[in-house]
């Protein structure tokens, strides 16, 4: 989780003018990583009771656009934002819970992310999302009896 200072240096480099609202917004999405914008709305709120939801919308979009947030939109589930950007890493998602955890990006034997037509395309991102049930759902299942 980035400082103030951070905050606005970070702001800054991405030719964003720093306001309480974007270091509020990044904080949040620091301290709660893949959350919907609803829980950063809730979290920001906290800290800036008058900030509005358009607002907070409005920030999302911007720090996602200019690269300060990766928005990430597993399937059933409303978009999500983190603040770990810059990096080339996957998911798990708790098919039971929703839980979602980051996971290293894929190594060994990867056929799916090699050997692939292009068609053209410069690649520069992967997104692999892993769907599974988390140990805590896990162990919920093995210990319900089965009919």
């Amino acid at each position: 989780m980035p400082t103030s200072r951070e905050a606005a240096q970070q702001l800054r480099a991405a030719g964003l003018r720093v306001t309480r609202q974007r270091v509020a917004v990044l904080d949040a999405a620091g301290t709660h990583p893949h959350a919907d914008a609803e829980t950063i709305f809730d979290t920001v709120r906290t800290a800036l009771p008058g900030i509005s939801r358009q607002t907070v919308y409005d920030v999302l979009h911007a720090m996602t656009s200019r690269g300060m947030l990766r928005r990430i939109e597993p399937s059933g589930s409303y978009a999500r934002y983190e603040a770990r950007v810059g990096d080339n890493h996957h998911h798990l998602v708790c098919r039971a819970c929703g839980v979602i955890a980051d996971v290293n990006s894929a190594t060994g034997d990867t056929p799916c992310l090699t050997g692939y037509d292009d068609g053209g395309f410069t690649v520069d991102e992967t997104e692999v999302v892993f769907w599974g049930l988390c140990p805590g759902c896990s162990s919920s299942t093995a210990s319900r009896p089965q009919p």
